[in-house]
């Protein structure tokens, strides 16, 4: 009886494909909200874009090049080439950030859209797993444009960077964990200067984006270490130019375990404030 009773429960991999399944329910209904309000959307993908022409030319224009001291290779690399897949880290952190903290905010605190979705079949790991999937399809929509610009520019260097896409959906899956898990702390409005002005907007500035991290004091190098987004960066940066080592193997271990600790916390979390 217990052998029968065992063979007739679904296995991990069925029961993970079965949330999965429940949890697009939410990713539609996060498509035909914003059917109707595509520009907010959108409007992500022009903000890196803007970068790359304002400081990457900018700059650019007076730097010229990257020595080849500064990027672990032989030889130099533009200073275009060096800075437009760091901006594609950061669109896809971005996609991933903005979709989890602002949005999932209002419907965990004031639209109470989660106390709904409750009522169905799905639950709390459905509704996890839906917004990160949700946060996905966004990020990966400023990545995959940033990555046709590239492209399109010549500034993708290496056969490897065809991989740049799915390193992105890494880095959003991270940040998307990162950006649930935070949310859950949030408590009103005025809470958002926190994640934003004391959190990404540093990880920002202090990460490779624009300048070699070799240029910093050391305290600060070893800061920079701890940021997820300086391994999203690095990850990113070494498959646009072929410039693949440990390095590279690091930035992914770090990332998938960046994302594992976020996502457990962001259930823990969307259990305590969903389940009274």
């Amino acid at each position: 009886m217990t052998a029968i009773a065992r063979t007739a429960q679904p296995g991990a991999l069925a029961t993970a494909w079965a949330r999965i399944w429940r949890a697009r329910r939410l990713v539609e209904r996060n498509i035909m909200v914003y059917r109707h309000q595509w520009i907010i959307i959108f409007s992500g993908v022009f903000e890196p874009i803007f970068y790359l022409i304002g400081i990457g030319l900018g700059i650019g224009g007076i730097v010229g090049e990257i020595p080849p001291e500064f990027v672990g290779g032989r030889t130099d690399v533009s200073y275009l080439a060096y800075v437009a897949p760091a901006l594609l880290a950061t669109a896809a952190m971005n996609g991933a950030v903005f979709e989890t903290i602002f949005n999932v905010f209002f419907k965990l605190n004031y639209a109470k859209t989660y106390e709904g979705v409750l009522a169905t079949p799905m639950g709390i790991t459905e509704i996890a797993l839906g917004e990160m999937m949700w946060a996905l399809m966004r990020a990966a929509l400023y990545a995959v444009a940033m990555f046709l610009i590239m492209f399109a520019t010549g500034l993708i260097l290496s056969p490897w960077g065809l991989l740049m896409v799915p390193a992105a959906l890494l880095v959003a899956a991270a940040f998307a964990g990162a950006g649930l898990a935070g949310t859950s702390y949030l408590r009103t409005v005025n809470d958002f200067d926190v994640p934003m002005g004391l959190i990404v907007m540093p990880m920002f500035l202090f990460s490779g984006t624009f300048f070699p991290v070799d240029i910093y004091p050391e305290p600060i190098q070893w800061l920079m270490q701890i940021n997820p987004l300086y391994h999203s960066i690095s990850l990113i940066r070494g498959l646009s130019t072929g410039l693949i080592g440990p390095a590279q193997l690091w930035d992914f271990v770090f990332l998938a375990a960046f994302f594992a600790i976020c996502m457990r916390i962001a259930m823990r979390q969307m259990e305590r404030k969903l389940i009274k």
